[in-house]
């Protein structure tokens, strides 16, 4: 099985993340259908067939790629934070 890249799967989650907090805030067409791209995007990406499985897999496909001892996550531009929603 293909493993998704995970700065991939990262600016993915960032971007339904940045989505569902504008939605929320107000509801815009052109996101919505911008969020239901990007969440099918991830379903395929992880191979699943609803978007909250997809992100748990995407976590734990990023919890597993973090940076080796010595190195901190922010080096390499994350927070360290968990992107689900």
């Amino acid at each position: 099985m293909l493993v998704p890249d995970p700065k991939t799967v990262r600016r993915l989650l960032t971007r339904y993340a940045t989505l569902r907090i504008a939605q929320a805030e107000r509801h815009a067409p052109a996101a919505a259908r911008e969020l239901e791209d990007v969440s099918h995007t991830l379903c395929v990406m992880m191979g699943t067939s609803g978007v909250h499985d997809a992100i748990a897999l995407a976590d734990a496909l990023l919890d597993r790629a973090r940076p080796a001892a010595g190195r901190t996550p922010e080096a390499d531009g994350e927070s360290g934070l968990s992107l689900a929603v």
